[in-house]
């Protein structure tokens, strides 16, 4: 299932504890394609926290607590980690990571708070949502066949990788407009993981991201820059990247497309995709402009002038996707709509 609609999800399973609606959510997927990240992002949105257990670095008894006397009998120290009202909040999200990952008696430890929301004499209070991820066997991690009843506890959900929902995210959180152009240039590379192979480095979501702090860190310095960007998404993505990146002196001038004069869009392809993330990028910081509408109409109008009208397609949903439904106030947007004609623009 793609990101987008995970995060629906786990949102709604989220809101819906105090209603008694709840189920313990089990997110499926390779590592690096964001299963703690949708996670964090539904917790922030709703300012609440996440309390992270990495059940593979755990032992039973740090799940359980310590037994202790009590006179003749014994009594259970509730560990600290787990969700509590006045040390946490009300509610909130308790994420089991790597659960895929923990030796069984950690697992067998995890079935009662799991389904009972309950360890002994321990409650997770009530508005707190129970969600775990982990790799899936063959991923070439650290994994255990996940037991039938501890399966059983979860609904379950496979996070697929989606080139749209990572690029409306890529904006959202400021990466860097080359990266974004690439992935829309090899889109195939956002994810390439082959576990039989072992990679070190392998482009991913995660790793992408680590790309775009390289750039930041060493973009200035080009006999550095391949290198650090090999060590992120691997030899041969690093490579494509570096040379694509190298190209980026002949775009248009994007100021000039700004200002409205009649700019034409390049021919080489990837330069068209560079173009049109620049862009993106640039009418997202023009939102607190006064000419913002002016600037977004100028765009527009560039849109129209590519031969090959899915390239002003995709421009053009990719900022609508970030900057909202203002960009149809636009009035050159109508004027758009009728030059892409027959190709339906949709979300």
């Amino acid at each position: 299932m793609r990101p987008a609609q995970l995060s629906i999800i786990l949102e709604r399973e989220f809101l819906s504890t105090y209603e008694g609606y709840h189920t313990p959510v089990m997110l499926w997927g390779p590592p690096g394609v964001g299963k703690s990240q949708i996670v964090a992002q539904v917790a922030a949105k709703h300012h609440a926290p996440v309390i992270d257990i990495r059940l593979s670095q755990m032992e039973p008894s740090d799940l359980r607590g310590i037994p202790f006397r009590v006179d003749n009998h014994v009594e259970w120290a509730v560990p600290a980690l787990l969700p509590d009202v006045k040390r946490h909040a009300s509610r909130g999200i308790l994420f089991l990571d790597e659960i895929t990952s923990a030796v069984p008696s950690v697992s067998a430890a995890a079935y009662q708070l799991i389904l009972d929301r309950r360890l002994g004499e321990y409650e997770v209070p009530e508005g707190w949502a129970i969600i775990a991820a982990g790799n899936r066997q063959g991923d070439r991690g650290v994994t255990y066949t996940m037991p039938a009843p501890l399966a059983n506890r979860f609904s379950h959900f496979d996070v697929d990788v989606y080139l749209d929902d990572w690029v409306a995210w890529a904006y959202q959180h400021e990466i860097d407009d080359k990266i974004i152009a690439f992935l829309r240039f090899r889109p195939e590379l956002l994810f390439d993981f082959d576990p039989a192979h072992n990679p070190v480095a392998f482009p991913s979501p995660r790793s992408w991201e680590f790309a775009h702090r390289a750039l930041q860190k060493f973009g200035d310095h080009p006999d550095l820059l391949l290198g650090a960007l090999q060590a992120c998404v691997g030899p041969a993505a690093g490579i494509e990247l570096n040379a694509f990146i190298a190209n980026l002196d002949k775009l248009p001038d994007l100021e000039a497309i700004l200002r409205g004069e009649p700019v034409q869009p390049p021919q080489e392809i990837d330069l068209k995709y560079a173009v049109a993330a620049a862009l993106v990028g640039l009418a997202i910081r023009s939102q607190d402009k006064a000419n913002c509408q002016q600037i977004y109409g100028n765009i527009l109008k560039f849109a129209g002038r590519f031969k090959h009208r899915e390239m002003g397609v995709m421009l053009v949903s990719d900022m609508q996707r970030a900057i909202g439904s203002v960009l149809f106030e636009v009035p050159e947007f109508g004027e758009w709509a009728q030059i892409i004609g027959d190709i339906m623009l949709y979300e």
